[in-house]
């Protein structure tokens, strides 16, 4: 297929077309620098320079795509309108340039933050009303909102935390767990759905294939629930070359994790900077759960989650060796 990608040079982006190039679809992407694109080694990817609010480029890279898969936005931000700009405003520019040749499907990468978070034990599926609890999930679910107004056939894909090759947030983690001390906020019990990042990129290509799931919102999880202190300590394994030698853990009670959050993110305020840590995200990290089903769209494209959490912390464990990451 014609496929036409946004934020391809991105850490999920990068594993989207990855996966596209390997079944030899035609590709293209919107990239601010071309020099990413090149670095990545794509000779045979169409780049069409420009950002969300360049029209012009929306409007070319666009044209003849028989699908669009939009993965770019902001996971960090300054304050909530940037957030807004980014993700929602932005993906109502992609849609407004889409429209002068809709494509066959839309897909909208969105995230289980715009769901909001569950307790232990109930996993969220499709049926239940999102109730998102940061400005992140906000503008997640707003982006969502203007996409299911689209007339043409569209689908939204909602990952849980997702890891792997070219990723920058959990790569803190691994590093923290190299150095052999890794906090975690409250008591270590949160419940976590994750994903490795090339099982997402085949769940957006058969989220996009699928005539079932046309018009269809989703959930792309692997089926096992783990914890934030297991997590860590998987982490701990993988970097540790499968040694059983573990991270010490050390819990961040309520009260004090709101307080470095919040310490965090008016120090990275003051600096102009944007934080994935900041006050606003407390009800995030303290929440007791954020985890998903996926069985609806295995159910309507026969995707499944194939790569352990072992498995993909090995995988992305060695890229990071291997390029100077970790």
């Amino acid at each position: 297929m014609k496929a036409f990608v946004t934020g391809g040079t991105g850490f999920v982006g990068a594993h989207l077309v990855q996966a596209l190039r390997a079944r030899g679809d035609a590709v293209t992407c919107l990239v601010r620098n071309p020099a990413k694109a090149r670095a990545l080694g794509w000779t045979d990817v169409r780049v069409v320079r420009g950002d969300l609010d360049d029209g012009a480029a929306l409007r070319q890279a666009c044209a003849g795509a028989e699908v669009i898969f939009h993965v770019a936005g902001r996971i960090s931000a300054r304050h909530r309108d940037e957030f807004l700009r980014a993700n929602r405003d932005g993906t109502a520019n992609v849609l407004e340039a889409a429209s002068q040749d809709p494509p066959r499907r839309f897909v909208l990468v969105s995230s289980l933050a715009a769901a909001g978070p569950t307790v232990r034990g109930q996993p969220v599926d499709e049926t239940r009303p999102p109730s998102p609890v940061t400005p992140y999930g906000e503008s997640k679910l707003a982006a969502e909102v203007l996409v299911r107004a689209m007339s043409w056939p569209w689908t939204i894909v909602r990952p849980p935390t997702v890891y792997g090759e070219w990723d920058r947030e959990v790569l803190k983690v691994f590093k923290l767990a190299r150095a052999g001390v890794v906090p975690v906020f409250g008591d270590g019990t949160q419940e976590l759905s994750v994903l490795y990042a090339g099982d997402l990129a085949d769940a957006l290509i058969a989220a996009a294939a699928a005539p079932a799931a046309a018009n269809g919102l989703y959930y792309a999880a692997h089926p096992a629930v783990t914890t934030s202190r297991e997590l860590v300590r998987a982490i701990g394994r993988a970097v540790g070359g499968g040694e059983r030698r573990e991270p010490r853990i050390v819990s961040l009670p309520g009260p004090l994790a709101r307080a470095l959050l919040w310490t965090i993110g008016s120090l990275a305020h003051l600096a102009g900077r944007a934080t994935v840590l900041a006050g606003d995200k407390a009800a995030e990290f303290l929440a007791p759960a954020w985890t998903c089903r996926a069985d609806a769209l295995t159910r309507d494209t026969g995707w499944r989650a194939r790569v352990a959490l072992d498995d993909g912390l090995r995988r992305t464990v060695t890229w990071y060796r291997r390029e100077g990451w970790l």
